[in-house]
Parts: C-alpha cells; sequence; structure tokens
C-alpha cells in the first residue's frame, strides 16, 4: 500500500499500483486502517488487572512492570507445573505473530504452541507435503494467469482475497474456462462456466468421483504419472469405490455434471486449482485434501506454468529459515513433544511427524478445565480465542479458570476482558518487517509509516523482551527487532534499510523445480499413496467419509433440524473478528448476516431483515441473525457468519453470546482423526423468529 502522511497524519492510503500481488488494488479493510490505527478505544499502554475477571477494573502499568510480572507468572508456573502447563496461542494473521509466539514457546521449553490452524492452513499443508512436499493449492500456488482452466472448490476469493479473484477474472477474460464447486451461488460462481452446487461436507466424495471419471476415460497425464508418481495403481483400485452415479447420491450434484466437472478440468490444460477453509473444517479435512492434491497430480498441473506451482525466492533468500533457526536455539526433547496436547491422537498435526506442529486447541481448552491429561495452568494469546473458537462459553469459563492469562491485542476483546495483564500491539502500519509467505516469487518491505501509537510494541519485541527478563534471549543472534530483519536478510548480502530502497525483489519464475531435485518426498516423487500417511497410522489413500449429524448419518433429526447450515461466508469489511469497531466497516454489515432461501423463508414466514434464531442438536443453546432472503443457497440450507461480538455494548462479554454462530458449534469430538478438525461446516440446524 502506499500511505500519505502530512504533519505525521495520515491523509491518504491506496494500493501500490507497481506491487506485484495487490498492483493497486485494496480492500475495504485496507482503506479503513487509519480508523482502525487511531480508534479511540485502541489499547496504547499495558494494563493490569485490579479485580475479579471480568470485571473491567484494571490499572496502568509500565512495559517493566508488566513484563516483570509475566517473566515472574511463567517461572512459577514452569516450576510448580513444568514448562508444559503455559501454552502460547496466536490467532491468523501477521507472520511476525506467528514468528513471535513460536519464538516465545520454543525459548520457555512448552511444546504447547497452539493455534487455530487445526481447521484453518495445516490441514492443507499436511495434506500438500504429504503428497508433493509443498502447500500449493491455496492462495499462492494457482497460476492463473497462465492456465487455461482454473477450478476454484469452496472458496470465494473475489471477497476472502481480492487481487487473487481479480486474476481470475482477467484469466477468464483471457479465454480461461471457470470452474466453480461450492455450495453457495457465489458472487465467484455467478461468472462461471460451470457450477456445481455441493452438499456440505461430501468434497471428498466429489473429488473421488472426479478421479474415477479421469482414470477410467484415460484424462489422466500418463507421462508425468510414469515417471513421477507412486502408488497409483492402488489409486485407481480406491476411486472405483466412486462412480459419479454414487458420487451423485452423496453430494446432491447431477451425475451428468460430475463427469462435465472432471472432464472440463482434466481436458483443458494447465489448469489451476484452488481451494481455501471450507474443506478444512470437516470430519475428514486431511483425506479431502490429499484427494485436491492427487487430482492436480495425476493430470500433471504440478509446477507447470498455468497450473499450480512451488514458488521461488530470491537468491540467498531462504524463506522460514527463522523456523529452524529456533529449533536450533530451543530444542525440544523428543519425550517433551510427544507431551503437546493432542500428540497421541492427531499425529500430523501434534506429533514429531507434524509439518507444523501446533497444540489442538480444543484439547488445550479441556485440559485448563479437566486438568487432564495434565493441567494447562498460564496463557499468552494474542487472538480473540473467545469469539475464534468453537464452544465460545466452554473457552469463556476456562479462561476463567486459568492462574494467569495475558493477552495482547489491539482493542479490549472479550478475551482481553478476562486477562490479568493486556498488551498494546502495534499494527502492521507501525511496524517494519519482510513479507515472504503470500507470494510466489518475491519479497517484499513493508515499513512502518508512523511511530507506535502510545505505547503499542510489536510482537516480536514484546517476545524479545519477555525473554530478556527471563533469561532466555541470550542465545539469540538478534537483539531488537531491528536486527532480527538485517539478520534475515544477511544471505542477500543486504539490509533491512537496502530492502527498503527498493519496495520488493522479484526472482523470475522457474517452473518444473522437480526435475532438479525431485519432490520433497521420502520417495522424491509424488506420493499417490502417503508414505507419511500409513507411518503414522492413517489410510495411505483418501476416502469419503460423511460427517456428523447431517441427513445422511442422523437422518431422524431432520424432522426437528431440517436445514443444513454453513458456517463463516466471508465479508469484505471483516477479517474474522477484527473491524467490528470500525465506523466505515460497520456501515458496510451493521448487523450479522444470515442466509436463507425465498422458499424457505416463505413457509416459515421469515422476511428479509427479520431477526432469526439458530440452533443445532445437542442443547448447545441459541443466537439470533439479521435474515438475508437469496437465492444464493439451497432451500435445505443456510448460513451464518461468525464471530460477531459488539465492542460499542457494555461488560465482559461485549454482546458475543447474542450472535457469534460459534457459542453453539461443538468444540468437542469427533474431529479428524489426522489434523483434529472440527465438523463444523455442514451440521444441521433449524431456524425460527
Amino acid at each position: 500500500m502506499l500511505v500519505t502522511l502530512e504533519g505525521g497524519k495520515i491523509v491518504g492510503i491506496k494500493g501500490d499500483p507497481q506491487h506485484p500481488m495487490n498492483r493497486g488494488f485494496i480492500c475495504p479493510k485496507g482503506a479503513a486502517y487509519p480508523e482502525f490505527v487511531f480508534h479511540p478505544h485502541r489499547l496504547t499502554y499495558p494494563l493490569r488487572r485490579t479485580g475479579e475477571r471480568g470485571a473491567g477494573k484494571w490499572e496502568r502499568v509500565s512495559w517493566d512492570t508488566a513484563l516483570s510480572a509475566i517473566a515472574a507468572k511463567f517461572a512459577e508456573v514452569k516450576k510448580r507445573h513444568g514448562a508444559e502447563a503455559i501454552c502460547i496461542v496466536h490467532g491468523t494473521g501477521p507472520k511476525s505473530n506467528l514468528f513471535s509466539c513460536a519464538l516465545l514457546a520454543r525459548a520457555l521449553g512448552t511444546p504447547n504452541h497452539a493455534s487455530v490452524g487445526y481447521l484453518c492452513y495445516i490441514p492443507s499443508v499436511v495434506a500438500g507435503v504429504a503428497t508433493h512436499g509443498g502447500d500449493i493449492l491455496q492462495e499462492v500456488g494457482p497460476d492463473y494467469l497462465n492456465s487455461r482452466c482454473i477450478l476454484v472448490w469452496a472458496a470465494n476469493p473475489l471477497i476472502s482475497h481480492p487481487p487473487r479473484g481479480r486474476d481470475i477474472l482477467e484469466a477468464k477474460k483471457k479465454g480461461a474456462k471457470l470452474l466453480v464447486v461450492d455450495p453457495r451461488y457465489t458472487e465467484l460462481a455467478s461468472k462461471a462456466d460451470l457450477w456445481a452446487q455441493i452438499r456440505p461436507g461430501t468434497d471428498d466424495a466429489l473429488a473421488l468421483g472426479m478421479l474415477h471419471v479421469i482414470i477410467n476415460e484415460g484424462l489422466f497425464d500418463e507421462q508425468f504419472v510414469s515417471d513421477w508418481c507412486v502408488g497409483f495403481e492402488q489409486l485407481k483400485e480406491r476411486v472405483q469405490e466412486y462412480p459419479p452415479s454414487r458420487v451423485s447420491e452423496i453430494t446432491w450434484i447431477p451425475q451428468d455434471k460430475i463427469i462435465e466437472l472432471a472432464r472440463a478440468y482434466a481436458t483443458n490444460r494447465p489448469a489451476s486449482l484452488h481451494h481455501r477453509v471450507s474443506l478444512e473444517m470437516h470430519i475428514n479435512a486431511a483425506q479431502t485434501l490429499r484427494a485436491l492434491n492427487i487430482l492436480v497430480a495425476v493430470t500433471g498441473n504440478i509446477d507447470q506454468k498455468g497450473g499450480n506451482v512451488f514458488p521461488v525466492y530470491p537468491t540467498g533468500f531462504t524463506p522460514k529459515a527463522e523456523y529452524s533457526l529456533i529449533k536450533d536455539l530451543f530444542p525440544l526433547p523428543l519425550e517433551v513433544q510427544q507431551r503437546r496436547m493432542g500428540a497421541d491422537e492427531f499425529r500430523l498435526l501434534s506429533g514429531p511427524d507434524a509439518p507444523i506442529p501446533r497444540a489442538h486447541l480444543p484439547s488445550v481448552i479441556r485440559a485448563i478445565l479437566t486438568e487432564e491429561p495434565y493441567p494447562i495452568k498460564a496463557m499468552f494469546t494474542t487472538s480473540n480465542i473467545v469469539l475464534n473458537l468453537q464452544g465460545s462459553k466452554e473457552v469463556w469459563a476456562a479462561l476463567k479458570k486459568l492462574d494467569f492469562l495475558v493477552v495482547a491485542d489491539f482493542f479490549m476483546t472479550p478475551t482481553a476482558e478476562l486477562a490479568d495483564i493486556v498488551l498494546p500491539a502495534a499494527t502492521w502500519m507501525e511496524r517494519d518487517e519482510i513479507c515472504d509467505y503470500s507470494y510466489t516469487n518475491f519479497i517484499s518491505v513493508r515499513q512502518k509509516v508512523i511511530e507506535p501509537v502510545g505505547e503499542c510494541w510489536d510482537d516480536l519485541k514484546i517476545a524479545i523482551e519477555l525473554m530478556k527478563r527471563m533469561g532466555l534471549a541470550r542465545h539469540l543472534p538478534f537483539q531488537s527487532v531491528e536486527q532480527w530483519n538485517d539478520y534475515k536478510l544477511r544471505g542477500m548480502g543486504m539490509t533491512f534499510a537496502d530492502l527498503r530502497e527498493k519496495a520488493y525483489i522479484i526472482e523470475p519464475m522457474r517452473y518444473e523445480k522437480y526435475k532438479e531435485a525431485g519432490f520433497n518426498t521420502p520417495s522424491g516423487k509424488v506420493e499417490l499413496y502417503s508414505s507419511l500417511f500409513e507411518r503414522n497410522g492413517y489410510d495411505p489413500l483418501p476416502y469419503y467419509e460423511e460427517n456428523p449429524e447431517t441427513p445422511v448419518t442422523s437422518p431422524e433429526l431432520m424432522a426437528e433440524y431440517p436445514f443444513i447450515l454453513i458456517t463463516g461466508p466471508r465479508h469484505l469489511a471483516f477479517f474474522h473478528s477484527e473491524g467490528r469497531q470500525i465506523p466505515s466497516l460497520r456501515k458496510l454489515c451493521p448487523e450479522p448476516v444470515m442466509e436463507v432461501h425465498p422458499d424457505t423463508a416463505r413457509e416459515l414466514g421469515i422476511r428479509d431483515g427479520d431477526w432469526v434464531w439458530i440452533e443445532i442438536p445437542g442443547g448447545r443453546g441459541r443466537v439470533q441473525q439479521r435474515a438475508r432472503v437469496t437465492d444464493m443457497v439451497h432451500p435445505k440450507m443456510v448460513t451464518a457468519q461468525h464471530n460477531w461480538w459488539f465492542p460499542e455494548e457494555p461488560g465482559p462479554e461485549h454482546g458475543c453470546w447474542r450472535s457469534n454462530i460459534n457459542v453453539i458449534m461443538p468444540n468437542e469430538p469427533p474431529y479428524d482423526p489426522v489434523v483434529g478438525a472440527s465438523p463444523v461446516r455442514g451440521c444441521l440446524c433449524r431456524i425460527y423468529k
């Protein structure tokens, strides 16, 4: 972005037309960011609780006082209960935040570094690593502008990632065929050449049905499969279980459309495939995503121009090198890793073989409440987990039970209201950092526009300074954020100041890089039959499994709960729970919205704009959202927005129980056996006024 300052004040903000990714585009969230930075309710100095948890009684303290108190309490917890009794939790968003939390967790010696990654991002990484050694089906991998065919599966990048959505539309103008698989008739689906309206939670069956067509009709890339894949014969045998006739019954997609979809994707090469978080929120998330990665592989679209490509980086720059660094500086013994919450059950999320090891956050919450298999007594979080996790009231109860809670955030959220110490975090406008994780072939600079408001600190500065007070920073090759930025560029022979002058460094894209050193898998090839899954006790081939509480698994519930609920459709105004206090964004979406088909609304006497109650089985309560009557959804499906709260309302909850769909979503088993994902999209529900 390009930000204009006059007299120390932000007077203009726009996209950078020269930037390789957004090419001048910014969304409403970016345009509204000055309102965010200078909001009158922004946290601008550290706070310490003086009353009961949630009573809203605070005193202002210095950073030294706050960090000393945190250091002393963490040391006490480690001494009495062991390092594993401390959990570090980050949310989604800035990479510096993820790194700072990973650094702090490793330095403390706790295996319990957790996030919402078990149902957002990590299932995709696990599936990609198990298949071909990378992650190329999310925002970064698809080479849209060179594609002849684009398959977008359970994603709506026109809303969730507008720069990439614009690339899709540009490719379509140049002649690319656009295929969309989605339960909703999304903004992107309305522009598709073929839209397949799928029953939520049956994507695994559809992918296997497409593979059935592609393999049986000989539409796969025979040369690539022969030279670079292992397990094709086993895969061929498995997909015989999923003929289009059976898949049609499972998915509600007509048989001829399944065949048309498979043929269109397989025969219009090069083709790119893009999915996003919806597929990660099911009981069979990892195997579903394995099937999608296999689709890309057998059609020969891996690392091909116009297919799904592995990133390249400027010479001398090592992406994600910081994680290797902290593993070397602060090694965790195997026996400690095996005590990570979830390690026994979700081995590719929490076990030693996990590509991105994280504690299973629902298991952490349960351990706080039950002290099984061992107690969690302290937490440091940069996430609004009361809103972001399923079973919000259970999360609230768990946080209240902690001996010690630290929250670093921009505003006083329901999660922060329960903290012992609240730390004011710096925004991207107030940080210097290197961006290298969202792009295919370049790195770019993010330089601070202004000095942090009040006493706000960069997340990494918080971690480093806390480590210093605990005697844990002496081995770090950097002692400040400034030194870290220079350290990260040392292999390129440049400093952060040099990168600031250049803004971004682009590496020419190279394709078929696997021909140089093979794939980053145990076999060096694409593993259609996964040795990683097999070694960890999971089926090495993908399969279909129905979610709990669906029309198939629980038909007896349909009389009382006749609709399928899709949670979390995105809105341009908000990023998860962020932005509800920003006036211009609330004008775009003043209240939480649920979507219902006109026929269903008419039958239930619901009008556009009515407040509607939503319930799911299990007696977990109900939440209320405004009805939007629209034919974007199937008559048997409804949607509900996620993470709603009302910052303007008094009280520690700030209205978070009223409309946040996570309040009624289950936080208990069953989970995906590989990564621990919760089945929060596609359950049954009922609605009424």
